[in-house]
């Protein structure tokens, strides 16, 4: 296997790994645009965008559009996130030219109809109040909601019934014309792949995309602000989320903060896991996470449980914060490692995830990254530079605290954050 990249002459990247036992390709095109970049007036466009693109060209309808890539036995898909939106596809290697020419065509020759406009946000709206009565997806949103407050950010990626059904077709040209732009663009191939021929294909079929946009403009820089935020409802379980200021991607502390939320909650090893679920039995679901962003991130600790439970488990999630300021052993350090490098590993078998990190790769940091560099980041971490950062990550940002449920018996924020102060690991609290 083999990474190749070229750099069109408009700014355009595209980007191989050849798998040469493999029949098949995971073909897509990544932007670095996505919800955090809607300006005034924009929320949810990113995503509405994002379903237009397959509502019809100028060369074919919406049927055709799934019925071609079908035709083939391929599929065909998107996804908007915070920063980035992508299109992809998984077909033959004898049906690449296909998915090129598809990919092209929906970014750069939608038709946006008014018609079909209409049509796609009810189901969007379908899609709003599906989220709004799924707790754990209200309890995410919210928790991103409230760490970032009145920020791009924090907003939900799908927008409000209100945004979403105020949209014109200009509006999201405008959207269109502004982000997707070929300095913006990421064309990523893993499988049965030939760099050359993709970059001759991208070259024809992406010759329109424009190289920048006049009206490009950097989003607003991000703040954490942390804060409270409980929704109650008449459910069987608790939905709760306790939250940090997290690292971003380039930040020096970034892969020591996944290394962290692994040790702390990242599997039925992990410390959470193990005393919080299976030793005192306090809930049926638990684990840590560390999302990183371009310029800020979020650490957090989610848990589902009964609301008979919620007195005992908050401080038991607390102390385990605690401890972990302390002491880290290295075995578990060593534990994440692997972990980590067997989520790489697992990577390469398959053509899509592999895409999909080179993608991200190359967003972020401008190149692929070799496997071999991603572990020399990970080999300096110690567990003195995990106490340290726990220490600093924990007891010295605000907390933010997102809970949906039947929440009588949980403490108020102001009762978590003093439980923390009192709770600061040893060695700070003796200095």
């Amino acid at each position: 296997m083999s990474v190749e990249y070229t750099r069109l002459d408009s700014g355009l990247s595209v980007v191989t790994e050849s798998m040469a036992h493999l029949e098949s390709v995971a073909l897509g095109v990544w932007i670095k645009s996505g919800s955090r970049d809607e300006q005034s007036g924009e929320h949810g466009i990113a995503h509405l965008l994002e379903h237009m693109a397959f509502k019809g060209t100028h060369r074919r309808t919406a049927r055709q559009i799934a019925e071609e890539i079908e035709n083939v036995g391929g599929e065909v898909n998107a996804a908007t996130s915070v920063e980035t939106t992508s299109y992809y596809a998984r077909i033959l290697r004898d049906d690449v030219p296909l998915a090129v020419d598809m990919l092209a065509d929906i970014l750069t020759n939608s038709v946006l109809d008014e018609t079909e406009l209409t049509r796609e946000k009810h189901v969007i709206l379908q899609e709003i109040g599906a989220a709004m009565d799924t707790p754990d997806d209200v309890v995410f949103d919210k928790f991103s909601a409230t760490a970032f407050r009145d920020q791009t950010i924090g907003r939900p990626i799908l927008g409000t019934p209100d945004t979403v059904q105020s949209f014109t077709p200009e509006q999201i040209r405008h959207y269109l014309q502004r982000n997707y732009t070929a300095d913006k663009m990421i064309i990523v191939a893993a499988g049965a792949i030939e760099h050359d021929a993709l970059v001759r294909l991208v070259e024809e079929r992406f010759k329109d995309v424009p190289a920048t946009s006049d009206d490009a403009a950097a989003p607003t820089a991000a703040s954490y602000t942390g804060g409270d935020y409980r929704e109650k409802r008449d459910l069987m379980d608790v939905q709760l989320l306790i939250g940090f200021e997290g690292r971003a991607y380039h930040a020096r502390d970034f892969y020591a903060s996944q290394i962290l939320a692994n040790v702390l909650g990242g599997g039925m090893s992990s410390r959470l896991f193990q005393e919080v679920r299976e030793h005192r039995g306090l809930c049926y679901s638990v684990y840590a996470m560390h999302w990183g962003f371009s310029d800020t991130g979020i650490f957090g600790v989610h848990a589902a449980t009964g609301q008979e439970d919620i007195p005992e488990l908050v401080p038991v999630i607390l102390e385990e914060l605690r401890k972990v300021a302390d002491y880290v052993d290295p075995s578990e350090i060593e534990r994440a490692r692997a972990q980590f490098r067997a989520g790489l590993l697992m990577a390469h078998e398959s053509p899509a995830a592999r895409a999909s990190q080179i993608a991200r790769q190359m967003l972020l940091y401008g190149r692929p990254i070799p496997n071999e560099e991603l572990m020399d980041r990970l080999a300096n971490i110690t567990p003195q530079r995990l106490t340290d950062l726990s220490g600093r990550l924990f007891f010295n940002t605000p907390v933010t605290l997102s809970a949906v449920g039947p929440l009588d018996k949980l403490l108020p924020i102001a009762d978590i954050t003093a439980d923390l102060a009192g709770n600061q690991p040893r060695q700070a609290a003796a200095g």
